[in-house]
């Protein structure tokens, strides 16, 4: 792997476990701060960063979700939201991504005025305006949050169903999985089901495969975000392998987080040579450290992937990604061009 490390950076990627909060660079954040008046425990990028992305004491997802309560107050007008959601698709462009799902809790950046529906709309047109910039296909995906009450995420649900087909192309479920079980919000997403938006949720992450069974049975998701404690239930696991569920899988923040033991207990082969529906995100990139190439990196010098496999699991993305299908057709062609370009056409 190590010579053929130079493509990695030229390799098609694709990212559909994308948070927009977990991704706001340190630079922005100072001058999002600035132009609002709001104080900042740091100058520079350098002495900001370490309020922004967890180090390696991390001990549990809750400590890693802590980082995003910083970021927050920061994005709380329809210029700061489109702002960072374009920085981001650009910045994922410009490391070789072709496709992205960037996903964001609209009912989080209420605090200034403006509504969920506001909030969707200021992300969609950044989005919009790195496609146009870089190329990029970006697809925002709604969250709802598990410590909030049902009627803030329906309120959710009803706003996403207003940009439904026009840029939305999802909601999901993300929180504190071990304090808020899924099963508290199944009329929220069975109204999702009933207004026709697909639902990826948060599940097997920082709980364990009770939580992966009711995101399935319970609230209808068709892609499970991580995943990783699957594995303790070989007959769901086998469940989710026949009905070719997807599982979004993100090594390096799930390592963070404590969802694995660490980088040897990482499941993303086992789970791959077991015929699971497997792809591979950042998560977080600012949050983790990470980078688009960086996790391909990562995924081969310490799970042991090809390029060619690697290849193989970004593929796999595009085919099961929230795109309609002439717009999956699009960018798997892209995709494949992309790869024979660096000489990968056989992956």
């Amino acid at each position: 792997m190590k010579s053929e490390l130079h493509l990695v950076k030229r390799l098609p990627k694709v990212d559909l476990h994308l948070h927009l909060d977990g991704a706001v660079r340190p630079e922005t954040a100072l001058e999002l701060a600035r132009s609002e008046g709001i104080s900042l425990p740091a100058e520079d990028s350098a002495g900001l960063l370490p309020y922004m992305q967890v180090g390696d004491d991390c001990g549990s997802l809750a400590d890693y979700l802590a980082k995003f309560d910083f970021v927050l107050p920061l994005l709380q007008t329809r210029g700061a939201l489109e702002r960072v959601a374009r920085e981001l698709a650009e910045w994922a462009a410009g490391d070789g991504c072709l496709y992205v799902e960037v996903r964001f809790a609209p009912q989080l950046h209420v605090g200034k005025g403006l509504t969920c529906s506001d909030a969707i709309d200021a992300v969609l047109a950044g989005l919009r305006r790195a496609e146009a910039s870089s190329g990029i296909v970006a697809r925002a995906i709604a969250i709802c949050m598990r410590h909030h009450p049902e009627e803030r995420n329906l309120a959710a649900i009803e706003a996403a169903a207003e940009h439904f087909g026009r840029g939305l192309v999802a909601v999901d479920l993300a929180g504190d999985e071990a304090g808020f079980p899924a099963s508290r919000f199944r009329r929220v997403f069975a109204r999702a089901r009933e207004l026709g938006i697909p639902c990826t949720i948060h599940a097997g992450e920082a709980s364990g495969p009770d939580s992966i069974a009711e995101a399935i049975d319970g609230l209808g998701a068709v892609r499970i975000g991580h995943g990783v404690r699957l594995r303790e239930d070989p007959a769901l696991l086998e469940r989710i392998r026949e009905r070719r569920i997807p599982l979004e899988m993100c090594p390096t923040s799930n390592v963070q987080t404590k969802a694995v033991a660490g980088w040897d207990d990482h499941p993303l082969r086992d789970y791959r040579d077991r015929g699971l529906s497997v792809t591979f995100h950042t998560d977080n990139p600012t949050v983790s450290g990470t980078t688009w190439s960086e996790e391909c990196v990562a995924v081969a010098e310490r799970l042991g992937f090809s390029l060619p496999e690697i290849a193989r699991l970004m593929r796999n993305a595009v085919d099961v990604s929230f795109l309609d299908d002439a717009g999956k057709r699009r960018l798997r062609d892209r995709f494949d061009r992309r790869l024979a370009e660096i000489g990968l056409a056989e992956a």
